[in-house]
């Protein structure tokens, strides 16, 4: 099975996945990237720099397999408010 790697690019910036995770297919690694977007914004909130971040899915050889934008998780994320009363 293939070995992809989570890479999160904020801005100029580039965070790298030096592990990876062997999975499947690239349709897993697209439920993983989401996944791990939504666990990032559920500890972190929606502010500036994280909307326009995005985690490029890459596989072994370094080839970007899927670039998953932060703002396009936001649109699966249930609306509850970030404070409780």
């Amino acid at each position: 099975m293939p070995r992809y790697f989570f890479n999160t690019r904020i801005g100029d910036e580039l965070v790298v996945d030096p592990d990876g995770e062997v999975l499947r297919d690239a349709d897993r690694a697209w439920e993983v990237a989401r996944a791990m977007i939504l666990e990032i914004l559920k500890a972190e909130g929606p502010h500036a720099g994280l909307v326009h971040a995005v985690v490029e899915v890459t596989d072994e050889e370094g080839e970007i397999v899927l670039e998953f934008p932060f703002t396009e998780a936001l649109l699966d994320m249930p609306d509850e408010s970030m404070t409780r009363h």
